[in-house]
């Protein structure tokens, strides 16, 4: 008896101890297995533009999962404490010039460290589509910056890039420049019906490639022999893939206004939206034309145009003596604008039309107000290097030759267009504008690193400093603009207007490009006189959901992607582009 009953405990005991296992593996199948990556207790301002609030933020690989409010009941493999800091999308250059500056260093280290993710290039000039003629003349005009060139179209550098390894994404626009010289070389000429055919059959390539549209640089020689109806023409090709027109107008200055009307005809006639590259009214005498071309976009606007702009948030512009000398004479390239320079008669009168504003083309030395305001970067020639940080008014008094003189002599001796940097702004209207509802921004510089090839020219601040700038100084000292908006301005509405998918917002199922930073502190450190010094504030950045920005230091991954534009072709739907 004693053994049956023993025989029905121990039965007993096992269909307990069985039904208690069942019932711990149904618990353990209830458990959710931890996240990544949990971003705890930060401020979160998610891009949208509305109010601010304290939360988490759940990333599961290259995705952010949820956004909650207040704590979040999920764990995470990885946890970071955000508290008093703000937790925003990564930030957009709209403007950037690292396509060879990533070559070199993929880190991109002046603007990673600063929170931007993505850098959105193609001012005038684009990395493809190039013919052997095009890449030997980059290969010549290469200076302190070396690499070889191993693509051929847009497409195939991003394919160069992603391969190669950079922390930043990148985008691209197809430069309207590029394809003029893949096609009719540097000289003043217009291209026939055929030639404009395959100029708009290289645009639409491009497009299908994953270009976002055309960019355009009209002050520029070869871009500014481009007229307004070539240019709607490549836009138009671009339009038909959902693509954009962006623009370093004609003008920037005395035919400021004039210079809007073309881009807004461009935009109305090919049907594509269009953005003004760094805003601004260069020159005192053209100050006073802000209110006039805030009303211009915004009449644009109002008639149901996507009109948009984008800006730096510095009073001195960055560029080369090609603008401060007249188109005539840079026609057909640098060796033909070198021997023109030889030239005594040349010489004159290049000099006395460098004394004065030009109308037929845009005089950065005479708006500058002069040598005084012209301030020396960048040479090739380790001989010039001396001259580093100098103005050209002191360059010029210690070779003994006048400015203008000095200017033709120091292209000659460089092999290139010198780097220099002009005075040109007024900081009351930089104050103005940051403000504007359809102001984005970009650095017009590259993302170089503060060490190695990058130190033998100097730079603009703006390459270091811009966004830390203007939530440091515009947004915190000045309160021009609130920190939603800025941020807005800085990540969603930028996305919105390039037609990225899932970027510039904090929200489920957007990509994980997040920047966590100290609003009280964040600040630029780089001037004129010592440009090449990093942001601090911004302490995490995270892009495509990897971690390249931990404490303030860059951790060396190099996660970046190319991000597409809608008439790629590797699109699950084959792209946007229509006939």
């Amino acid at each position: 008896m004693l053994n049956s009953y023993m025989n029905q405990f121990k039965g007993a005991a096992l269909v307990a101890l069985m039904a208690g296992a069942l019932v711990a593996c149904d618990k353990a199948e209830e458990t959710p297995a931890p996240h990544d990556l949990i971003i705890r207790g930060g401020t979160i301002v998610d891009g949208s533009g509305e109010a601010r609030f304290v939360g988490d933020v759940v990333v599961d690989d290259d995705r952010i999962v949820t956004i909650s409010k207040g704590t979040s009941p999920e764990t995470g493999e990885k946890e970071i404490d955000a508290s008093g800091l703000i937790v925003a999308p990564g930030f957009i250059n709209m403007l950037s010039w690292a396509p060879h500056t990533l070559i070199v260093d993929g880190r991109g280290m002046s603007d990673v460290l600063q929170g931007v993710t993505l850098e959105v290039m193609g001012e005038g000039s684009s990395m493809g589509p190039l013919n052997a003629e095009m890449k030997q003349t980059k290969l010549d005009q290469q200076g302190d910056l070396r690499f070889d060139i191993e693509w051929t179209s847009l497409g195939e550098y991003f394919d160069y890039m992603e391969a190669r390894g950079i922390s930043p994404n990148i985008a691209s626009f197809v430069g309207a420049e590029t394809v003029r010289v893949h096609e009719l070389g540097e000289d003043d000429v217009d291209p026939s019906a055929e030639q404009l055919d395959a100029m708009r059959g290289l645009v639409r390539t491009a497009m299908q490639e994953g270009a976002l549209g055309v960019g355009s640089s009209l002050i520029y020689a070869p871009g500014t022999f481009a007229e307004t109806d070539e240019l709607t023409a490549l836009v138009s090709e671009a339009a038909k893939c959902d693509g954009m027109y962006i623009s370093h107008m004609r003008s920037e200055g005395g035919n400021l206004l004039e210079a809007i009307d073309e881009l807004i005809t461009i935009s109305r006639d090919s049907g594509a939206p269009a953005e003004i590259y760094h805003f601004k009214q260069a020159g005192q005498r053209n100050w006073d034309k802000l209110d006039d071309a805030i009303a211009r976009v915004e009449a644009a606007r109002a008639e149901g145009l996507r009109i948009t702009a984008d800006m730096y948030n510095y009073t001195a512009g960055a560029t080369g003596l090609d603008a401060a000398m007249p188109t005539w004479v840079q026609a057909g390239g640098y060796e033909k604008w070198r021997e023109r320079l030889r030239d005594p008669e040349t010489r004159a009168r290049v000099a006395e039309e460098m004394k004065t504003p030009g109308d037929d083309w845009e005089n950065l030395y005479a708006e500058a107000g002069g040598a005084e305001h012209v301030l020396l970067m960048g040479f090739k020639n380790p001989d010039l290097k001396k001259y580093t940080g100098m103005t050209l008014a002191a360059v010029a008094a210690e070779r003994g030759t006048s400015a203008e003189e000095t200017a033709m002599d120091l292209v000659i001796e460089d092999g290139t267009r010198v780097g220099v940097a002009y005075f040109l702004m007024s900081e009351d209207n930089i104050k103005r504008a940051v403000a504007l509802p359809w102001m984005s921004f970009g650095s017009d510089a590259g993302a170089p690193a503060a060490e190695g090839a990058f130190l033998k020219s100097s730079t603009h601040p703006r390459a270091y400093g811009n966004f830390a700038r203007l939530l440091g100084r515009y947004v915190r000292e000045m309160k021009a603009t609130t920190l939603e908006s800025a941020i807005h301005r800085m990540t969603a509405f930028p996305a919105g207007n390039l037609g990225l998918k899932d970027r510039g917002m904090l929200a489920p199922g957007y990509f994980g490009d997040i920047v966590i930073f100290d609003a009280d502190t964040i600040t630029d450190h780089a001037t004129y006189e010592q440009p090449q010094q990093y942001a601090t504030g911004v302490r995490d950045v995270f892009i495509n959901g990897v971690q390249v920005v931990k404490e303030g230091e860059h951790t060396g991954a190099t996660p970046g992607r190319a991000l597409r534009g809608a008439g790629w072709t590797g699109w699950p739907d084959g792209g946007a582009c229509t006939d």
